[in-house]
């Protein structure tokens, strides 16, 4: 885990790109009725925008409530550490899947007049993928990663 700012710019932006990529892959997945070659180039474009949304939500923001919650619901010194990952992700989730659906829903989706409906639309299908992807795989894939560039030189 990141152990100074440097460090937690460095985890974020690994994890923004892990996440963000693979639920803009998964939206447009969605919208074209099913995965396709041509997705995973695709995504690169809703990156650029969206990439910097979530980090700007996630850095400043959703972060530092996630850790804050976290630690009212798991005491690290009396459970598994473990547990405090897990709760800090699951928070994590619960608050920028709503935020990015609500900035795509803004800025891909038209939704018009039928904005609230669309928003909660794209929040409901987003966040069993969201939250399946960051416990399962993006967090521990992005730990390794965060844990291969910052190892200790013994």
């Amino acid at each position: 885990m990141p152990k100074t700012k440097f460090q937690e710019v460095i985890f974020t932006l690994i994890m923004v790109v892990v996440m963000v990529y693979v639920m803009i892959c998964y939206n447009i997945a969605l919208e074209m009725g099913g995965m396709k070659n041509e997705i995973f180039l695709a995504a690169f474009g809703e990156l650029i925008i969206m990439g910097p949304i979530a980090f700007i939500l996630d850095f400043f923001i959703v972060g530092i409530l996630a850790k804050k919650i976290s630690f009212k619901i798991v005491d690290p010194t009396k459970e598994n550490p473990f547990h405090l990952i897990l709760a800090i992700s699951a928070v994590s989730v619960a608050f920028m899947c709503p935020l990015m659906s609500m900035a795509a829903t803004i800025l891909f989706k038209n939704a018009g007049t039928e904005f609230f409906a669309v928003w909660l639309e794209t929040t409901a299908k987003n966040f069993p993928m969201a939250f399946f992807w960051q416990i399962i795989y993006a967090g521990p894939f992005v730990r390794f990663i965060f844990r291969l560039i910052f190892r200790k030189n013994n």
